[in-house]
């Protein structure tokens, strides 16, 4: 008895510890993100010098969208291009480029702030202004969201969970908005799309391992905080405890949390000796090699922001509901907890609830920990030391802070359009314009050699060469092949040698082309 009660004081001794030192980081550190925050932005910004100066964002990104960079045009795919020098002009270097995440995180950012000026009597503005500029964002969204591009660690080309779910929240609420102004025209397709998109999200659940699967390509697990990121961006209030748009407090979005979280409890040398129950450092993924692969600021404040979000829910409904799913999440905190639902009047609603706000403060105890004495947040932190690494500074370190201590002290945004959507039964891809392509390659082979081709889309199998595509030799030494790829798309692409298993690439460096708006493109190509 006597071991249990010191056991039990002890464990009351570092939660009461734990939380004095959380609130002293969100007391001193608030201030210092928010200051490292703006800093970074616009001209007047310290450490953001040479940025494009304006009074508004709105011209700049008006600007921006009409600038020719290597993804297109405004009319050609250059709405997907990722990164721009900091005077506006293009960055025209080596990119993962396209992502198609950005049109539509811009998109909800500008309805956002259109939502606000509506409710401050400023519609005018709404349909003068923003929504010339939204709507390029919303089209290019509503056609390419079923297309392949760069995720948001900009390292994969394929499909990625993060990019779909800001995609469907960025059409659902664009085609809202779009009614409410009298923009009809386009309110059908966005939802379809948007319907379409949700159709699409389900796909990425794996319900045997209980996770998100983060991207279809990469050869990785697909264990990633892409997902936990996506969750926290689509929290919708009103939407519950919805699996559908993976809401924070879900079963599905928990038993993601967890399978995520304990994948990197024997990554880093900084989580050794940390209970099983309790929070660590986590990263981007545990195949990262980025700098040798660290845990990231952003990503374990994203982790305490998804649980102080579910908090929110549960605080706001009175219950909370364990399922076959979230079941395993549940028991870390309370072994024999069963499924059901529990009332906020139970000892076992108190009991879980309580549990789950100090694993949240654990994730950001363990920022704290690693945050330097000057509140400077870099991108990453030493998997075996703790010090600070890779980028100085990081705009989206600050801003994740930031949102974490936000969704602690309870603010709720405001809905998005999640609540009450039905998954439809039959998912329908949406292929977007498309063109001809025809590449003709002059290859001279051996008996039993032939050539086929790979590329960074997936008409071009995604740089596979298991399943790259056979080109015909009827016109020896030209070889040929006609696909249908997307219209208005920068790929990259290379040719193949196979003979008797063995596998020879063309050498670098990749074949570079671009396909037109419509028609037809043909290409002319040699390897000897």
């Amino acid at each position: 008895m006597r071991f249990y009660l010191l056991t039990s004081l002890c464990c009351i001794s570092a939660v009461i510890a734990q939380s004095s030192v959380v609130e002293k980081y969100i007391a001193t550190q608030g201030p210092i993100a928010k200051a490292g925050l703006l800093a970074n932005i616009g001209p007047d910004g310290s450490k953001s010098s040479g940025a494009k100066a304006h009074p508004y964002f709105l011209p700049i990104l008006k600007a921006l969208q009409q600038v020719t960079n290597p993804s297109g045009t405004v009319s050609t795919g250059g709405l997907g291009e990722p990164k721009f020098n900091i005077d506006g002009s293009a960055f025209t270097g080596s990119w993962g480029r396209p992502q198609r995440d950005g049109p539509a995180l811009r998109a909800t950012a500008l309805t956002t702030y259109a939502e606000w000026l509506i409710k401050t009597s400023n519609s005018s503005f709404v349909k003068s202004k923003i929504w010339p500029v939204l709507k390029l964002d919303l089209d290019y969204t509503a056609t390419f969201w079923n297309a392949s591009a760069f995720d948001l660690w900009e390292e994969v080309s394929s499909s990625s969970y993060f990019t779909s779910a800001a995609q469907h929240r960025a059409l659902r609420e664009g085609a809202e908005l779009a009614a409410k102004i009298g923009q009809k025209s386009v309110v059908a397709e966005y939802r379809k799309q948007a319907d379409n998109i949700l159709c699409f999200l389900q796909t990425y659940w794996n319900p045997v391992s209980g996770y998100v699967t983060a991207n279809t390509r990469g050869g990785r697990s697909g264990i990633d905080a892409n997902t936990i990121l996506a969750s926290i961006h689509n929290f919708d209030p009103e939407a519950g405890c919805d699996a559908n748009t993976l809401q924070p407090c879900s079963d599905k979005a928990l038993s993601n949390l967890k399978v995520y979280v304990d994948a990197f409890r024997t990554e880093y040398a900084i989580n050794k000796g940390i209970p099983a129950t309790s929070a660590v450092a986590t990263g981007r993924y545990t195949e990262d090699v980025y700098y040798d692969g660290n845990p990231w600021y952003l990503t374990t404040a994203a982790v305490a922001e998804q649980l102080y979000d579910a908090l929110i829910v549960w605080k706001k409904q009175s219950s909370l509901t364990v399922t076959p799913t979230s079941l395993a999440f549940f028991r870390q905190f309370s072994p024999s907890v069963k499924q059901g639902t529990y009332r906020s009047s139970s000892s076992t609603y108190t009991t879980l609830v309580k549990a789950v706000k100090d694993f949240a403060d654990g994730f950001i105890a363990v920022n704290a920990k690693y945050t330097p004495s000057n509140g400077a947040l870099a991108e990453q932190f030493d998997r075996n030391t703790g010090v600070p690494a890779s980028a100085a500074d990081l705009t989206w370190s600050y801003a994740a802070t930031l949102t974490a201590f936000a969704a602690r002290r309870g603010a709720i945004p405001a809905s998005w359009g999640a609540k009450g959507l039905k998954v439809p039964t039959v998912c329908k891809p949406n292929p977007g314009p498309t063109v001809q392509v025809t590449f003709n390659v002059i290859a001279t082979t051996v008996d039993g050699e032939n050539i086929f081709i790979t590329g960074s889309i997936d008409a071009l199998e995604g740089w596979s060469p298991d399943t790259a595509l056979p080109l015909s030799p009827a016109n020896y030494p030209t070889w040929s092949i006609t696909l249908t790829l997307p219209a208005n798309t920068n790929f990259e692409y290379k040719y193949i040698r196979k003979i008797n298993g063995a596998v020879t690439w063309q050498s670098d460096p990749n074949n570079i082309q671009s396909t037109p708006a419509n028609g037809t493109l043909v290409t002319h190509d040699s390897w000897r």
